[in-house]
């Protein structure tokens, strides 16, 4: 079955909020089967949204929208879909004992304006938002050159929880679904296009219910393969051809089956039961922030030193002065000593360590911005990697040497394998 999105909201088309539920919808849907077709986002405008609205229904078999459902005069979603659908506002008893039910629980007083959340469309069905005060409302039209449409609140938790809980396995009663699977390989130390041009004769191979996708960000390329089959195929026989890929490209290859680097440093210590320290200067704490992001990082994550001035690098991590003086901060030798120093200090098993020229800002001609040296170390000894990624822009130099940090750290662990 196919899907179109409608995300509403002034606030998405103006930057002001990134639009997360275009992405959370679009994983949540592809892993149950089903096609997004298309996204779209448009404003708090009446003819705005009614055309989205109509343009969606006649190409696709459902559509799910997302905001504009509040109790304030610029949420007019079920205005329009009042008109769309021929129908009247009516107050609904299930969304109003759902309302009485909320404020209650959070001691407030149903005042006219909230009661206004349990009015929907009289022709739609209500499936219940049991965080919120918004209603989820499903339309069925007897036309049959139309689909399905379903309305979602804009507010994220709620909006997952709904589609979760409520859309997904009504979709799932009402349409035949395929199955979409996909896999995800992280390739770090080469660029896109020469990973393409390198792993063309395997590309041009896959079957044709494959599809391959390449997604860079920072210092890496995740390859994403996609393979579209029958509802009845029998699992057990599918596999993806993975060893022409890996005869190609394999020394590029850090691993599979994650999202990000960040995810798979994640997986890979805790599957280890090894712990982990970082020393960072030039990211800034983003290596300890994009693991502690996750869910049982403190079973391995024993801490992290953001060493921005060199007083910190001596004082805290024992970067000896000397080292500072004759060498600098951006230096093998720095890095070395500060991987060393929060490693012993921390009492970790392995440890990252980080100290460059973001930028835009501060380089040298020795030294231009972007010149990162990254060591890791572990309890063998210490191994440190210079990048010069020669471009001015603070946050991608930051990313790609995380990115960068990770991928030696997966290194660090698997060659003992």
């Amino acid at each position: 079955m196919t899907i179109t999105i409608v995300n509403i909201g002034d606030e998405l088309l103006i930057g002001q909020v990134v639009n997360s539920n275009a992405s959370t919808m679009g994983q949540l849907l592809t892993a149950a089967g089903m096609e997004v077709r298309r996204t779209v986002v448009v404003g708090d405008d009446y003819a705005a949204i009614w055309r989205a609205v109509d343009d969606a229904l006649h190409e696709s078999d459902a559509v799910l929208l997302t905001g504009g459902l509040g109790p304030t005069k610029d949420d007019i979603t079920k205005r329009v879909l009042c008109d769309y659908y021929h129908c009247e506002l009516v107050e609904n008893e299930e969304a109003l004992s759902n309302v009485r039910r909320l404020f209650e629980q959070r001691g407030y007083e149903l005042t006219p304006v909230n009661r206004a959340q349990a009015l929907v469309p009289a022709c739609c069905e209500v499936l219940n938002n049991d965080l919120g005060t918004a209603p989820c409302m499903w339309f069925a039209s007897n036309d049959p050159a139309t689909g399905v449409l379903v309305s979602l609140p804009g507010v994220p938790f709620e909006m997952e929880w709904l589609m979760r809980n409520r859309v997904i396995p009504r979709l799932q009663e009402t349409f035949s679904t395929g199955l979409i699977l996909t896999k995800n390989i992280l390739v770090q130390g080469i660029g896109e296009s020469f990973l393409s041009d390198l792993i063309e004769p395997w590309e041009l191979s896959l079957p044709a219910d494959v599809s391959l996708a390449y997604l860079p960000v920072a210092g890496m390329t995740k390859l994403r393969l996609t393979a579209r089959l029958p509802h009845h195929y029998p699992l057990s026989t599918f596999h993806f051809p993975l060893d022409g890929l890996y005869h190609l490209a394999g020394k590029y290859i850090v691993g599979e089956d994650c999202e990000t680097l960040s995810e798979l440093v994640h997986r890979t210590l805790l599957q280890r039961g090894l712990t982990l320290a970082v020393a960072e200067s030039c990211t800034g704490g983003n290596i300890a922030s994009q693991l502690t992001a996750q869910a049982g990082a403190s079973a391995y994550f024993k801490g992290g030193v953001v060493a921005y001035s060199n007083e910190v690098k001596e004082n805290v991590l024992g970067v000896q002065h000397k080292t500072l003086d004759v060498y600098g901060a951006v230096s093998e030798e720095t890095a070395c000593e500060m991987v060393q120093g929060v490693r012993q200090r921390l009492g970790a098993d392995v440890a990252i360590a980080t100290t460059g020229i973001a930028g835009p800002d501060g380089g040298t001609r020795e030294k231009p911005v972007g010149t990162v040296w990254i060591a890791v170390a572990d309890g063998d000894g210490c191994f440190a990697q210079l990048l010069q990624h020669g471009g001015s822009r603070r946050q991608q130099n930051i990313d790609r040497a995380t990115n960068q940090a990770f991928a030696m750290i997966i290194h660090l662990i698997c060659q003992k394998d």
